[in-house]
């Protein structure tokens, strides 16, 4: 896909809202404004998952039940044609994994079924990133968009680097530190091509709508003027991350340089395409588990009984395991 597609979603954008996110099942998604958790295991445990339910208290995946796109008024009594869509103002939910200044790697478990938020695994032990001086756990509100997928079959024609197979990551800047598992509504800002162990994994940047100044943040040159030496401090911490478990640094498309709103926003409709491939059977989902209880038009759809079941029989949350000692330390990078 051409930069120049990228570029031009923002005067597509209705369109692709009245076909791929117009779709009729898509109304009952994109009224739902509120969403819960419930826990199951032990926090900071193997077993430990991070469920969710719609408003209905019912069952959902935040990875394909959750909209990309959140609606600005109910639309049951309004004629799709006519009701306002947040896409049509470039506001996504983002769906947090991991709040600022933690240290623990959940993520959505995306080969698991309703796609709890659960924490890393590697070698056997759970994964913490590590306080790389003088930042301490994750830098943002860390995330993802629901409905977006990087597609591993997909070589991206600017970096030549094929997807991750995973949603589509968020780096929320605003002055609030988020809960896990909360939904939040954010504004794009630009987009970082991180090439991760040679995979291609889009970092969106973007600041929560609820944020005191969102208004003064439109476009990625913003943050340059708003936060300074944030977005410096952004490369810098996705660069070095693994090095202190062994692993040499990270590198970038593009130089390492930030694209704009219009980029980022065409990376967006991009791999939410894929991810609408992937749930209708169009493209080859691998290991993901693409199971959902609101899509009536995949074939992947089950009942909410089938997925209330399956948490069910999980066991219910008791008391936290201790956190390693050595999640607390710095590590100093040599210049």
């Amino acid at each position: 896909m051409s930069v120049l597609w990228r570029g031009g979603w923002l005067g597509l954008h209705r369109a692709a809202v009245s076909s791929s996110l117009g779709r009729p099942v898509c109304r009952r998604w994109l009224s739902m404004q509120r969403y819960s958790t419930e826990e199951r295991g032990r926090p900071h445990t193997a077993e430990y998952r991070l469920y969710f339910k719609n408003e209905d208290g019912k069952f959902i995946s935040p990875f394909h039940d959750i909209p990309l796109c959140p609606r600005a008024e109910e639309a049951h009594d309004v004629p799709a044609k006519k009701s306002k869509s947040n896409c049509a103002k470039n506001i996504f939910n983002m769906v947090v994994e991991v709040p600022r200044w933690t240290n623990a790697k959940m993520e959505i478990a995306t080969k698991e079924f309703l796609n709890p938020i659960k924490q890393d695994i590697k070698k056997g032990k759970l994964r913490y990133v590590s306080n790389i001086f003088p930042h301490k756990g994750y830098i943002w509100n860390y995330g993802a968009l629901p409905q977006t997928w990087e597609d591993p079959n997909h070589k991206d024609k600017d970096t030549t680097f094929s997807g991750d197979n995973d949603p589509i990551d968020v780096c929320e800047i605003g002055s609030k530190v988020c809960s896990r598992g909360e939904v939040i509504q954010v504004k794009p800002l630009g987009v970082l091509a991180l090439i991760d162990e040679g995979e291609m994994d889009w970092k969106i940047i973007a600041i929560n709508t609820e944020d005191p100044e969102a208004d003064k943040f439109n476009d990625i040159d913003d943050v340059k003027k708003y936060k300074p030496g944030y977005l410096e401090a952004t490369v810098e911490w996705l660069r070095t991350y693994k090095v202190p478990d062994g692993k040499p640094e990270n590198q970038f498309g593009f130089n390492g340089q930030f694209k704009d709103q219009a980029f980022a926003l065409g990376i967006i409709k991009e791999t939410h395409e894929y991810w609408l491939n992937m749930v209708h059977k169009k493209s080859e989902c691998g290991d993901i588990v693409c199971k959902n209880v609101l899509i009536s038009d995949s074939q992947f759809c089950c009942s909410e009984e089938e997925a209330a079941a399956i948490v069910k029989v999980l066991p219910l949350v008791g008391g936290s395991s201790p956190v390693s000692p050595e999640v607390d330390i710095w590590h100093f990078m040599k210049k």
